[in-house]
C-alpha cells in the first residue's frame, strides 16, 4: 500500500473516530433532558446542551507521534485529558496498525488488548470519554 493511501486511510479513519465521540456525547447528553413547565426553562437548557457540545467537539484533536496517535480533548480552564491512543506504527508486536487502546497514562496506553480499530470503523470500546 502506497504511503499516501495510507495517510488517506488515517485521515479518514481519526476523522470517523473523533465523529463517533463526538455523536456519543451528544446522544449521551440527551439523556439528561428534563420535562419543563414554561418554554423559557427548556430554551434555556438547549442552548446549555448545545454550548457543551460545541465546546466538546471543539477541544477534541490527536496529535501523531512516532508509535501513537494521542487523541485529547482540552477543557475550557486549558487543561487535556487524554482520551485513546491509536497504534501508528505496523513494527508493533502485539497490535495492529491502527488499533485504538486504553490511556494508561497521559504519555502512553496500557497495552491489554485492543479497544477497536480505526482502519475498520470499529469503535466498539469508544465512548465519548475516551476507551
Amino acid at each position: 500500500m502506497s504511503v499516501s493511501k495510507k495517510h488517506k486511510e488515517v485521515n479518514e479513519g481519526m476523522t470517523n473516530l473523533l465523529s463517533h465521540m463526538k455523536e456519543d456525547y451528544h446522544n449521551w447528553s440527551m439523556m439528561g433532558r428534563t420535562v419543563h413547565s414554561n418554554t423559557e426553562d427548556f430554551i434555556r437548557e438547549t442552548e446549555i446542551r448545545e454550548d457543551m457540545e460545541a465546546e466538546y467537539g471543539k477541544g477534541l484533536h490527536y496529535e501523531l507521534h512516532t508509535k501513537y496517535i494521542k487523541v485529547m480533548s482540552s477543557s475550557r480552564g486549558g487543561g487535556l485529558c487524554v482520551k485513546c491512543f491509536v497504534v501508528a506504527t505496523e513494527k508493533d508486536k502485539k497490535f495492529r496498525f491502527g488499533d485504538i487502546l486504553k490511556p494508561g497514562s497521559f504519555r502512553g496506553p496500557t497495552r491489554n488488548f485492543a479497544r477497536g480499530n480505526i482502519l475498520t470503523n470499529d469503535f466498539r470500546g469508544v465512548r465519548w470519554t475516551g476507551c
